[in-house]
């Protein structure tokens, strides 16, 4: 199903949430379809962790609650998003099938009593998975009220017991060949690891101190082709007796042991669950990073948010609150960005259970509340934009994403514990949005062509392949910034011997690496040109590179930490160092204006987002959202989809969906 098709089933974009209605009863639910209405509620999540009402003992189901939760819904104009609950295995399942409970790397067996109870890997689990899905599907698949399937929720139980041990040493043989090909690839040699039978290999379980990390890396990406594996059962099955489109929920960033892309090539949307890690200006950033991420995984495939907090914002060990209109915002975040729609969890704020706490559409103090309100104000919002459906964001500058360089970077034994992955790229990508730059996440590996800037946050591990992908993007045009540390081991974790980055790669920089100089922990250095850095530094040579800035510290006084390269036709730029926050957005800055890379809107201040989504009539919709707290003049006013009336300024908070045509 394509976009324009799911919304012409929805008549607009995707409005609505998980809805749970086993948890209440039959005087709630009258009053969950009159407050569905006034929100505009299109499209309700159902039977997400249903599973012990669903199938109350081993293979005796029970579907009447369920046929007459969809039959309402569907009479009150609310499409079903119909999810198989294998997240949350019922208690009968756990004591039938003791095997299939996780077992933590350090040897100890989990107990029934959470959701995400399970190991992927136990043959009971998978089975009772595939009969679950397969007896929704036999029972739901035409069914009028069903629109979407929602394969599970959220993948992201790991496992170390005997079944998962067995399954990675099949994963293992398929991967390698051979045990001798094992050995090399993970250097066994060290430390008297040798294996001299597949038996003999076993899951990174907890060990005396460092894992090997040939075994870590492939552990990740078994673990990630397992859960793909048991993705596709369920969807296979679906697919058999149901032509609705499927997929599941994904997750933030390190959530989920999931490499994305491949995740991304089987689903038939892309479906995100995004809840800001930090509040105010940081939480509009991160909901830009979280689309960006959800548009560039799919390939061209449309792209749902399944699920938000109304009032959701994690902060440490904290779970904060959303400020007054930042329910519209956040949700036009997403939809500017390239969503079609925006849905919560949950429908309305459970009155008892482990998440009684999570903020929901209606909340525990019912529809006369700020929260339901806004709501409200949402809901209308999004149904007046049913018109850019299926529309899509053009990106002109990309962030490089590797779940391998991730993985790597999670290894026992690397010269810092301050290499952190995701920072990096949240790090980069905010540089840009700062900028006013909409960007993609693009594959090391994939084409770069149609990109003026590429950033390489943190490439520790890149393939020799990927390496002259890169070389030949700067090569042919392109401007790339390549970031310390990167590009130092190949795929199988071996380092890159000569210097770094690896050779390809180098050539377009114009440097070599020769060590790295990891700094202490809260250390700062001043650089020539005056900014200041820390976390790390690196002792560079230039083969033809310009040095741009230089270290004034210690052993590496006058060494290169900034170059530039021109290559071919492009550039390659190189950056030893971590620089502090506005020196780093000001180098992006720098990179995207010698780019050419002009911000949406060019006359906004900082901090009014600009996005546009493009139809393929020619027809556009600028998205103007203000995270300002000052009345902002528009440089080209335009007539706004949200008010039905022209507008030439933002109010502080304020959003506006402009006609470009």
């Amino acid at each position: 199903m394509s976009a324009q098709q799911l919304s012409r089933r929805l008549r607009g974009l995707a409005f609505g949430g998980d809805y749970n209605p086993e948890q209440w009863d039959a005087a709630v639910w009258k009053e969950d379809d009159e407050l569905m209405r006034r929100a505009r509620v299109n499209l309700a999540t159902v039977g997400v962790f249903s599973w012990a009402l669903l199938e109350p003992e081993e293979g005796r189901y029970d579907f009447t609650w369920l046929d007459a939760h969809l039959d309402r819904l569907h009479a009150n104009g609310v499409a079903v998003d119909l999810a198989t609950p294998t997240a949350s295995p019922p208690p009968w399942f756990s004591l039938a099938h003791p095997d299939a409970l996780p077992v933590t790397a350090e040897g100890v067996r989990l107990t029934h009593g959470s959701r995400d109870t399970y190991c992927l890997a136990a043959p009971a689990y998978r089975a009772a998975a595939r009969r679950l899905a397969a007896a929704l599907a036999e029972r739901y698949g035409d069914h009028p009220a069903v629109a979407l399937w929602h394969v599970h929720n959220e993948y992201a139980t790991l496992c170390w017991c005997d079944h998962v041990a067995a399954a990675f040493r099949t994963w293992l043989r398929a991967r390698h060949g051979s045990l001798d090909a094992l050995n090399e690839a993970w250097g066994t040699a060290f430390w008297s690891q040798r294996y001299g039978s597949w038996e003999q290999v076993l899951p990174p379980r907890a060990t005396q101190w460092h894992r090997n990390p040939g075994q870590s890396l492939d552990f990740r990406r078994f673990w990630s082709d397992e859960v793909l594996g048991a993705y596709r059962e369920q969807r296979d099955a679906i697919r058999a007796r149901s032509d609705r489109p499927v997929t599941t929920n994904l997750m933030l960033p390190g959530y989920q042991n999931l490499d994305l892309w491949a995740f991304g090539g089987e689903v038939d949307l892309v479906a995100i669950d995004h809840y800001p890690v930090a509040p105010g200006l940081d939480a509009a950033a991160d909901t830009a990073f979280g689309a960006d991420r959800a548009r560039s995984f799919g390939g061209g495939r449309p792209w749902l948010l399944m699920e938000q907090g109304t009032s959701t914002v994690y902060d440490g060990d904290r779970v904060l609150g959303k400020e007054p209109g930042e329910i519209l915002r956040h949700s036009l975040g997403h939809i500017a960005r390239g969503s079609e729609g925006a849905l919560f969890f949950q429908w309305r704020q459970s009155p008892a259970g482990a998440e009684q706490w999570h903020s929901a559409m209606v909340p525990h103090a019912g529809p006369d509340s700020r929260v339901f309100r806004e709501v409200e104000q949402t809901g209308a919002a999004v149904a007046r934009l049913g018109e850019l459906a299926g529309s899509t964001v053009t990106a002109h500058a990309a962030v490089l994403h590797d779940s391998d360089a991730w993985w790597a970077l999670d290894v026992d034994g690397l010269p810092s514990a301050e290499l952190d992955y995701h920072d990096a790229l949240r790090r980069a990508h905010r540089a840009l949005w700062d900028a006013g730059v909409t960007a993609d996440l693009a594959h090391p590996g994939q084409d770069l062509s149609r990109y003026r800037l590429v950033l390489a946050p943190a490439l520790f591990l890149l393939t020799d392949a990927a390496a002259g992908n890169l070389r030949r993007y700067v090569e042919h045009g392109g401007t790339l910034l390549v970031q310390y540390a990167s590009a130092c081991v190949d795929e199988r974790l071996h380092a890159r011997l000569g210097g770094y980055p690896a050779q390809p790669l180098r050539e377009a920089l114009g440097v070599r690496v020769e060590e790295h100089r990891p700094l202490r922990r809260g250390e700062r250095i001043v650089l020539s040109d005056g900014t200041e850095a820390g976390s790390w530094s690196e002792s560079l040579r230039t083969d033809s590179a310009e040095t741009l800035a230089r270290y004034t510290h210690g052993m590496l006084t006058d060494r290169p930490a900034l170059t530039r390269h021109r290559f071919g036709s492009g550039q390659g730029w190189y950056l030893s160092t971590r620089l502090d926050e506005a020196a780093y957005t000001a180098l992006v800055q720098r990179l995207a204006a010698e780019a050419s890379l002009e911000p949406e809107s060019p006359g906004l201040p900082q901090h009014v987002e600009a996005v546009t989504r493009h139809a393929v009539d020619g027809r556009a919709w600028q998205f103007l959202l203000n995270h300002r707290r000052d009345t902002v003049p528009l440089p080209d006013p335009g007539h706004d989809l949200l008010t039905d009336t022209g507008v030439s300024e933002l109010p502080p908070g304020g959003c506006a969906v402009l006609r470009r045509f």
